[in-house]
């Protein structure tokens, strides 16, 4: 299905922008874990202050991006994904002192979330470039 309304197309390619933009971010996230695990201790202080600077804040604006360019329901329902995942990242990285054993499922929430944000970018790259709408 071809997109002849101007705000939709490009309320659809800025999100798809963003998505991408979010899915770089996580992998700059796993790079700064891994360097304060591997090279630096002090490389904490950046992973966590980073997540600050994108965390919600791209999800929301994507939320946003989607209204704007009608994206299709699994759009909204990958965006709740993204949510509940961040949120479950937060309590993992912080329950620990109560809960030892869900510190770990942070590195899993992680992996969980890499693959959610590539598969945004995917979707919506077949969605604009392809016209596929299916699920």
């Amino acid at each position: 299905m071809k997109v002849n309304n101007p705000r939709v197309r490009v309320g659809r390619i800025t999100y798809f922008i963003f998505a991408i933009l979010f899915a770089l971010c996580i992998i700059a996230q796993i790079y700064l874990a891994g360097v304060a695990i591997f090279l630096d201790g002090s490389a904490w202080t950046k992973h966590m202050m980073f997540v600050h600077l994108f965390g919600f804040n791209f999800p929301v604006l994507m939320l946003i991006l989607a209204l704007v360019g009608a994206l299709p329901r699994w759009a909204y329902f990958q965006l709740t994904g993204v949510f509940i995942s961040i949120f479950l990242m937060y309590f993992t990285a912080n329950i620990n002192a109560i809960l030892p054993w869900f510190g770990p499922l942070h590195v899993i929430m992680a992996l969980l979330l890499f693959v959610l944000s590539w598969s945004i970018v995917f979707k919506t790259w077949k969605l604009i470039f392809k016209g596929s709408e299916k699920n």
